[in-house]
């Protein structure tokens, strides 16, 4: 019997962030942990140009970016096929239309891991077994 570690649906990810501690740290994290962090941005527009040129599976993406609204990049990763979970300290009204979940911050890292765990969960149809106190998962938008 062979052990290993199971089979991610989400891999590749992209973090809007514009605290650029928490999104070293965030990349840092994510990347030990086995995932791919298709790239690290800070500003809006950046994002919503990869989202078109490049296959993401989850944007972690905070709400009150220096140059406008994550919400935009939201909007953006929806059209393009990829998952959103908001990282941020204010879960904007439209992000159950928007996302798979809403993380606040501040936050442990093992509450991030946690919550995308329950995003894989919900896609393949399981429910998750604990949500983290600080994370909103929205069943209908994963």
């Amino acid at each position: 019997m062979m052990f290993g570690r199971k089979k991610r649906r989400i891999t590749r990810i992209l973090i809007v962030e514009d605290e650029p501690l928490v999104a070293f740290d965030t990349e840092y994290f994510l990347s030990e942990s086995g995932f791919e962090v298709v790239a690290t941005l800070d500003r809006v527009a950046d994002a919503v140009a990869i989202l078109t040129t490049t296959e993401i599976d989850l944007v972690l993406v905070d709400v009150e970016l220096a140059d406008g609204s994550g919400v935009s990049v939201a909007e953006q990763a929806g059209a393009s096929g990829a998952l959103v979970l908001f990282v941020t300290g204010n879960c904007p009204g439209e992000a159950r239309s928007l996302a798979a979940g809403c993380l606040a911050k501040p936050y442990p890292q093992r509450d991030l891991l946690t919550a995308i765990d329950a995003i894989e969960k919900t896609l393949a149809g399981k429910p998750p077994k604990r949500l983290p106190q600080s994370f909103s998962l929205f069943a209908q938008a994963a």
